[in-house]
């Protein structure tokens, strides 16, 4: 979480509102990769932001790729400017982004592993080709029942989340495309437990298991779960 990175190389606005940008960190193959959308987490909160997704961001340039970082919206009690956002940068960003192959792959952590999850099921992102999800908060009402984030959940739903089926990855439709989640087994914040319970609905995910990591082991470059991370994306 302490971990330093470059500046962006640019920042790109898909919006008029100071939370609609995205930071474009290009490698130096990135023309022959998809381009890779990272989704922070945070449990949602308005006050955790994309900064501790940066250091992620700089070593997937470093390797090859375009990674773009965005910011989005975060309203405690309404998830609609969240998933609007959302919904709006991944329907535009491959255009507004170049140093790529036309293709996306998305990846989220924690919370934005939720919503990448959300997203495929939701089919928001035409060029997308894979979904990589780290740690995610994959199942919403076992992750209520378990008072993960100290209620992190009703606080972005601003309801019970069996009243939102249609924002529960669990219970929404099986992803069209190749998505995969890597979990860690002493991960604390989230459990293994939430990811399991989702692919147990949707058994054509693939679920990779790291033993011994916790939860910011997997968006950690220096952490052994960086090369399941990089085989996960070469897959794709």
């Amino acid at each position: 979480m302490s971990r330093g990175a470059r500046a962006p190389d640019r920042v790109v606005a898909y919006g008029a509102q100071a939370d609609q940008i995205i930071e474009i960190r290009s490698g130096a193959a990135a023309r022959e990769h998809p381009l890779v959308i990272l989704i922070h987490g945070g449990f949602w909160r308005p006050d955790i932001d994309r900064v501790h997704l940066r250091p992620l961001a700089d070593a997937i340039a470093a390797a090859g790729w375009t990674a773009a970082l965005p910011e989005y919206s975060r309203v405690a009690g309404d998830p609609a400017p969240t998933l609007a956002d959302l919904a709006l940068l991944l329907s535009r960003v491959a255009a507004d982004v170049v140093g790529h192959d036309g293709r996306v792959v998305l990846v989220g952590h924690s919370a934005g592993g939720h919503l990448a999850l959300w997203a495929t099921a939701a089919q928001l992102c035409p060029p997308l080709v894979g979904t990589l999800a780290l740690a995610p908060a994959a199942d919403l009402r076992l992750a209520h029942e378990l008072n993960l984030g100290e209620g992190a959940v009703t606080h972005f739903l601003g309801c019970d989340p069996a009243r939102r089926p249609d924002l529960d990855p669990r219970r929404m439709p099986a992803p069209l495309t190749a998505t995969t989640i890597v979990h860690g087994t002493e991960d604390e914040i989230v459990p293994l437990s939430v990811s399991e319970s989702y692919v147990a609905a949707h058994p054509q995910v693939r679920l990779v298991s790291l033993a011994g990591a916790g939860h910011f082991a997997l968006i950690d470059p220096l952490a052994p779960a960086w090369q399941v991370l990089m085989t996960e994306l070469a897959a794709f």
